[in-house]
């Protein structure tokens, strides 16, 4: 295989080549990084690269095949990990100036567990300022760019992984999602991006976004969601908020059939959202496809619970970030001013009102959950536009606002506030040669069932095939 044929391999493949010692992880590895380092700097996908820790780690891979030593499921496999998780010895900067340098002395168990697994570390990818916005932008790292088109957004906190992914940096990237962070970029790039059920993955150090923030896979197929998922989920102690029960074997089950006909809802605006008429196009037709080539029941339902959700989003978005506020009078000038502006939209609030919007969060989201008692899936549009110049906050067609670009982005943040299983998967290219995702969306701990889900999708709308002239 040459490197873009590397670059681009599946998880599986690399990791059947490694085990038969038909590939050397160090070979896997090099050609990765050089790779890299001639396509990265146009994309700038990556905070932080680390070819030595990559380069011990694929030699001490290839030393325990010699061995013959037991392999984990993704010995040899090269990660990515994204710039919000914590690395023994590593830099955690969140793309901020206000953590340059900051170091942690432990390494997340999400991140132990995709090593111990026998995966090696490429690097870290970038993010924009404390993942705060939809927007590929940030003042630490800059701009990284959509592969299908420079200058434009390549979407949210985990741009840097769905850029890799597309770009072909290898088939495993870790993702995080608080308001969309995993399927918006998977969207914008034209990746498989999945954000499991709340608590599948460990979180650790805890997030202060109230139950919101879910760690998932980015990848190029399905298949490498479901391995990469699969090694990363579980119960730990240090989160106590993840799920008890182990994770299913995502990868052996992910084609079994379904034991009735799923029941699936569309909703092309869950009764309130805009979208832009090339987006809306493609994913109703690929919704269609659900019915005429996948053989199963969809109707378009009510959703008298999604007109809910704006009013809690732009109520919890800037009241969580508002705890950066402390770092304004030293800080101000060197970030991001729609952040700025944000934390100052959240400052003020009381804890009677924080405590009343909370009950009415937890609301929604038992009736999100009633919903899900008649519908095995949900599928909606991932965002409602396609990539846009990523020094803008909002589309040039949409209203402008100082910080809220939560207004095209109404499908994927309900998930994060009830915790259901979601991903988005490409379903298309607008006019302008931009991808398009749709969202499935399942019912909570049904992570299994939206994987299946999309990879009969997968298998019906192939997208691998395209890659990106870079």
């Amino acid at each position: 295989m040459n490197g873009e044929e590397l670059g681009y391999a599946s998880a599986a493949t690399l990791a059947r080549l490694v085990r038969e010692k038909a590939l050397s992880p160090v070979e896997l590895t090099e050609t990765l990084l050089r790779r890299i380092d001639t396509l990265n700097p146009a994309l700038n996908a990556f905070a932080r690269l680390t070819p030595d820790i990559a380069l011990a780690q694929a030699r001490a891979a290839e030393q325990a095949v010699m061995r013959g030593d037991t392999l984990g499921p993704l010995h040899g496999v090269p990660v990515t990990i994204k710039d919000h998780e914590a690395i023994a010895g590593l830099p955690t900067e969140f793309g901020s100036f206000t953590r340059q340098g900051d170091t942690p002395d432990f390494t997340t168990p999400m991140v132990t567990r995709l090593l111990d697994a026998g995966a090696i570390l490429l690097g870290k990818t970038t993010t924009p300022e404390f993942g705060w916005k939809g927007v590929s932008q940030g003042p630490l790292t800059g701009t990284t760019h959509n592969p299908w088109k420079h200058g434009y957004n390549a979407g949210a906190s985990s741009s840097g992984a769905a850029v890799a992914a597309v770009a072909g940096f290898g088939p495993l990237h870790q993702a995080g999602d608080g308001a969309g962070s995993i399927r918006m970029p998977a969207h914008f790039c034209g990746a498989f991006g999945l954000k499991p059920t709340y608590g599948r993955v460990p979180i650790y150090p805890p997030s202060a976004g109230d139950w919101t923030l879910h760690l998932g896979p980015m990848t190029r197929s399905v298949a490498d969601a479901a391995l990469m998922l699969h090694s990363m989920a579980g119960p730990h102690p240090w989160d106590p908020t993840s799920l008890e029960s182990p994770p299913a074997d995502y990868p052996a089950l992910l084609h079994q059939a379904p034991a009735r006909r799923p029941r699936i809802a569309f909703s092309p605006d869950l009764g309130h959202a805009r979208v832009d008429p090339a987006v809306a196009a493609l994913v109703q037709d690929a919704a269609r496809a659900f019915e005429t080539e996948l053989g199963c029941d969809v109707a378009m339902p009510p959703t008298p619970w999604g007109k809910d959700g704006p009013a809690l989003a732009r109520y919890f978005w800037p009241a969580h970030f508002s705890r950066y506020a402390e770092l304004l009078p030293r800080w101000e000038a060197q970030m991001d001013p729609g952040f700025v502006a944000c934390i100052r939209a959240g400052e003020g609030g009381t804890v009677p009102e924080y405590l009343r919007m909370r009950l009415r969060k937890y609301a929604y989201g038992v009736a999100i959950h009633r919903f899900f008692e008649d519908w095995d899936f949900l599928l909606t549009p991932a965002v409602s536009v396609a990539a846009f110049p990523a020094d803008l906050l909002q589309p040039a067609h949409w209203p402008q606002h100082e910080w809220d670009w939560l207004m095209w982005a109404e499908f994927s943040y309900p998930f994060n506030l009830s915790g259901n299983p979601a991903c988005s998967i490409p379903c298309g290219f607008t006019p302008e040669g931009l991808p398009v995702g749709l969202q499935i969306v399942g019912r909570r701990f049904d992570d299994l069932g939206v994987l299946q889900m999309a990879a009969r999708f997968e298998a019906a709308r192939p997208w691998a095939q395209h890659r990106p002239s870079l």
